[in-house]
């Protein structure tokens, strides 16, 4: 079977009066959503509370537009501060431009500060979330797609992307039609078979201490570096190679870094945070609720209460340092 062109939407925005919605908004939000429900499922299943979690990503999601906006500005300068830039035009994000590993800083600074104030562990919350970044950033991609933007290079592949420049009843400035690499696809199912890998690691490796955010940042990055060096919008260079891409590779190698640091902390020290109050044992169900708290207890069976949401039910080998509580 040959796949056909992929088309591309020529109406990216709707009107409701006087109220324009734009489906790249709706993408991101769509993204957040799916993100929010599934991170406070994995939250309460490592004994943390579910309100909680609603003002943990409230502040990421706003921390994280924030500085993935400033990322993208800073990394695409030109349509904003070139000689036919218009500065107002960052103020613009429904027409997209918002950096992946922006929106990661920003939104980790949030998340530490929430952390903090609410007294519960930091790691244990990065860990929660990581998963679900991918799905959201997935989701998200498909907001490139409405706006016929972030394509690769030309290609004569059945499942190019066809791009009209036609787009609100009017003609794209800058866009010249054709048919050309969908890298917004390439990245969307990169990150969906990444969650997967993730999951499946992080279980079978019963990953914790952050090493699951480390492992998540380790494959987006591997993604990302070959998929952004496709893409063709203009942004700064650093020599031969696109920002973006160079971005990728120091996190790509700061992440793999970390991870074999804190494999080893982990073997030294007999165990590594894996609840929200910091401890190293994950609450099991009880009678009283599955949100019951069985901190520095172990189910007869470690394996037998392993989560089908990929979160790991391990226990530390030491009894004592599963009560102790941290906060790293």
């Amino acid at each position: 079977m040959i796949l056909a062109d992929i088309p591309s939407p020529t109406i990216s925005a709707i009107h409701l009066g006087p109220l324009e919605i734009h489906f790249y908004a709706l993408c991101i939000l769509a993204g957040i959503g799916v993100a929010l429900w599934w991170a406070t499922k994995r939250w309460e299943s490592r004994g943390g509370k579910g309100e909680d979690m609603f003002d943990i990503v409230f502040a990421a999601v706003v921390a994280g537009i924030i500085g993935a906006r400033i990322w993208h500005v800073l990394s695409s300068p030109a349509p904003y501060f070139g000689a036919d830039g218009n500065l107002l035009d960052v103020l613009k994000i429904w027409q997209g431009g918002l950096a992946i590993y922006g929106a990661v800083a920003g939104g980790a600074v949030a998340v530490w500060f929430m952390a903090r104030r609410k007294g519960i562990s930091f790691v244990a919350l990065a860990d929660t979330i990581a998963p679900t970044l991918m799905v959201a950033q997935a989701i998200g991609r498909l907001g490139n797609w409405f706006n016929q933007e972030l394509f690769g290079p030309p290609t004569t592949l059945p499942w190019g992307l066809d791009i009209s420049c036609v787009q609100n009843g009017g003609t794209i400035p800058g866009c010249v039609p054709g048919t050309y690499h969908p890298t917004f696809l390439y990245e969307l199912l990169w990150n969906l078979i990444g969650v997967v890998v993730l999951l499946a690691i992080a279980k079978r490796l019963q990953l914790g201490g952050g090493r699951v955010f480390w492992l998540y940042a380790a494959i987006y990055s591997a993604g990302r570096a070959w998929i952004d060096a496709m893409r063709t919008e203009p942004v700064a260079m650093i020599g031969p190679l696109r920002i973006h891409t160079v971005l990728a590779l120091v996190v790509l190698v700061v992440a793999i870094v970390v991870l074999v640091v804190l494999t080893r902390r982990r073997r030294r020290r007999g165990g590594e945070v894996l609840a929200a109050d910091g401890s190293w044992t994950l609450p099991v169900a009880s009678p009283a609720g599955p949100s019951a708290s069985a901190e520095g207890s172990a189910p007869a069976d470690p394996s037998a209460a392993d989560g089908a949401d990929g979160v790991e039910r391990t226990v530390a080998p030491d009894a004592r340092r599963g009560r102790r509580r941290r906060r790293d």
